[in-house]
């Protein structure tokens, strides 16, 4: 199943996806749609999820790229695919090439689409803690800046990521957020443990854009960590698994 925003769906000459764990051929662990290039997954299997995302977004399978993502605020501009080189490190991508799917893969992190339907440029960022505490989101707007669009004019969307209720964390966290702006203490929440929080990585991810003058955002509200539907890193470890599958999001501008 895949998982679309209104917002984004609206906007004409425009594909975009965020993918769930259902429809694919991986087993096990994996089951489903795994797109997951870094998991220890059969490669086979992933090759033929991904084929099938591509499909679905109406690209040949190798203009569907993705980057080596590092938790990084560091943002590829891309014109192509990239024809057996290797994947840059990065943790967003930027684009005006038509035909051409940028995607990031998530499995609690947040994936966040991007589109100036005027400038006809599009971004994909993967935001996790550390990505968006960093500064990935507003380098991504400063990337697609630079390749016309305007920030005033920019609608994000925010796929499926762990959400508060899921996502406890300890004192060291939290202070790390607090020595970056004291302001950032209103993103916690009492946990049941003691010297624990729980952490609202969405409304922090929508703080971020507003801030860096985007205010037209989707929220698709899914938490991938209770959701069956979707792959968790958390959850994973919390089960004792050996590993995790990961979700691809993507978006393309139509030829």
């Amino acid at each position: 199943m895949t998982l679309g925003s209104p917002l984004l769906s609206a906007i004409p000459g425009l594909r975009h996806a965020f993918f769930s764990r259902e429809g694919g051929v991986s087993e096990g662990i994996y089951a489903g749609l795994n797109g997951g290039l870094g998991s220890r997954d059969d490669p086979a299997k992933v090759a033929e999820n991904r084929r099938r995302m591509a499909e679905q977004l109406g690209v040949p399978s190798d203009h569907l790229i993705s980057v080596h993502q590092v938790h990084s605020p560091d943002v590829v501009a891309v014109t192509g695919p990239w024809n057996g080189a290797a994947r840059p490190k990065a943790d967003a991508l930027v684009t005006r090439t038509e035909g051409l799917a940028i995607s990031v893969t998530t499995a609690d992190c947040g994936p966040i689409l991007f589109v100036d339907p005027h400038a006809r440029v599009i971004g994909a960022a993967h935001a996790g803690w550390k990505g968006a505490l960093t500064g990935v989101l507003e380098s991504t707007i400063d990337a697609m800046e630079k390749l016309g669009a305007e920030r005033g004019g920019i609608v994000a969307a925010i796929g499926p990521l762990i959400r508060k209720e899921s996502y406890e964390v300890g004192r060291e966290f939290v202070e790390r957020f607090i020595e970056a702006d004291a302001e950032n203490g209103m993103f916690f929440m009492p946990a049941e443990r003691d010297a624990h929080a729980m952490f609202d990585l969405p409304a922090f991810i929508r703080m971020r854009l507003e801030n860096a003058g985007v205010l037209m955002i989707d929220d698709l509200g899914i938490d991938t960590y209770s959701d069956e539907r979707c792959f968790s890193y958390r959850r994973s470890v919390h089960r004792k698994e050996a590993d995790y599958g990961r979700h691809v999001h993507a978006i393309a501008l139509e030829g």
